[in-house]
């Protein structure tokens, strides 16, 4: 009778150790299960914040932009199936499809430069568990948080980018402007001058002929007048290509390329395809001939190059620029770093046209293996459909 009691007291304190087992056993994989489940909304979290930041890097407009930060929100809450989100710029919304502004809602202010632009909404359009802050987690209030205080640096810099290439797009403008003022000053006013001061000459000499004794110098002096007005109308067709309006693009780089050939004895074969068909405006072409002088002028100075070929590509909707030369070619990195030091404005010039322009510009050389430049530059509607469009015109 004992030994049936002591073995009833045995099974019942396995039967209670084997209870308490389970039960540390259960509250260990609700432990397990509620720290996976934080771990999958910080994966979320963190995929969130890269995923905007991949966006901002993209360069894609803001409109594009501030959709896709509202469609990854969405992704990166606790039920994504359910939520919905708008973020508001400048008084400009840019919200998911099915957004709509219901009592479960959570609110962040967008501030930029210490002045409030906006704001991020994020709600859910179906009824959730009520906790004690609400629908939400508090680690979803932290994100929503940290993504508006990266919404605001993001729109921060994109003004400051847009505030850099109005500045830009204003010195390059002065630039051409005081150009043309200099140009036509040079040609209107000095070579004329110079040139009427040669016929005087001219005219005295035929009438009173130099002594035998100044006869040389005479003609060194008109040789000398001669040699000024030369460079000064070379100069002045520097600083504006005349004809540029008139002939277009192609045309006055064509002849760029021949009086650049005769000068410096350096072959240039230029090549264009599908020119005709596009209409440039004068700030398009002006800015693509800057790039092409500056190219030639820095394979004159550094490129020891024999022969360059020009490639212009319209191929809707971008238009194509190729330079490239055999010259001796050069350690790009080390340029740029030097370029930078010794604050030459030639590489800056042309990555700023190009990017006033809205395109891209890219360097390739290697010593001894010369330089290509290649430019893509967006271009707008082509000749032939602004007539469909006006045929009036």
């Amino acid at each position: 009778m004992n030994d049936e009691r002591k073995s009833r007291e045995e099974l019942l304190q396995e039967l209670q150790f084997l209870r308490q087992e389970r039960s540390r056993s259960e509250a260990f994989l609700d432990e397990r299960k509620r720290i996976e489940g934080e771990l999958l909304e910080r994966v979320k979290e963190l995929n969130c914040l890269y995923g905007v930041t991949q966006l901002a890097q993209s360069n894609i407009p803001l409109p594009e932009l501030a959709t896709g930060i509202a469609e990854l929100i969405c992704a990166s809450w606790q039920f994504p199936e359910s939520a919905c989100a708008r973020l508001t710029i400048d008084g400009q919304g840019f919200a998911t499809q099915n957004f709509r502004r219901v009592a479960a809602c959570q609110e962040a202010q967008v501030y930029v430069q210490e002045e409030r632009a906006g704001s991020i909404e994020v709600c859910y359009l179906d009824e959730r568990p009520e906790a004690d802050e609400g629908p939400f987690l508090k680690e979803e209030r932290k994100l929503l948080n940290a993504l508006a205080d990266l919404v605001g640096r993001i729109v921060t810099q994109r003004r400051v980018e847009s505030q850099m290439r109005a500045l830009s797009r204003e010195l390059i403008r002065i630039q051409e402007t005081e150009r043309q003022r200099i140009a036509r000053e040079l040609h209107d006013h000095l070579a004329q001058d110079l040139s009427l001061a040669r016929m005087g000459l001219e005219r005295i000499w035929a009438v009173q002929p130099a002594p035998l004794n100044c006869k040389a110098q005479a003609d060194d002096v008109l040789g000398r007048i001669s040699a000024a007005i030369g460079a000064i109308r070379n100069l002045a067709y520097g600083l504006l290509p005349p004809g540029l309006s008139e002939l277009g693009l192609v045309d006055t780089v064509v002849r760029h390329c021949e009086e650049f050939t005769q000068r410096h004895g350096i072959e240039v074969d230029v090549y264009a395809d599908g020119m005709e068909s596009v209409c440039l405006d004068f700030e398009t072409q002006i800015n693509l001939y800057r790039l092409i002088q500056e190219s030639l002028t820095n394979t004159r100075k550094h490129g020891a190059a024999s022969r360059v070929e020009i490639r212009m590509l319209a191929a809707f909707p971008d238009l194509l620029l190729r330079i490239a030369d055999n010259g001796r070619g050069a350690d790009l990195d080390r340029c740029l770093v030097k370029a930078g030091k010794e604050r030459r404005m030639g590489l800056w010039s042309m990555r700023e046209r190009v990017r006033l322009l809205g395109g891209k510009i890219t360097f390739r050389s290697k010593p001894g293996a010369g330089m290509c430049i290649r430019v893509e530059a967006p271009l707008t509607r082509t000749r032939r459909e602004r007539q469909k469009a006006h045929p009036d015109r």
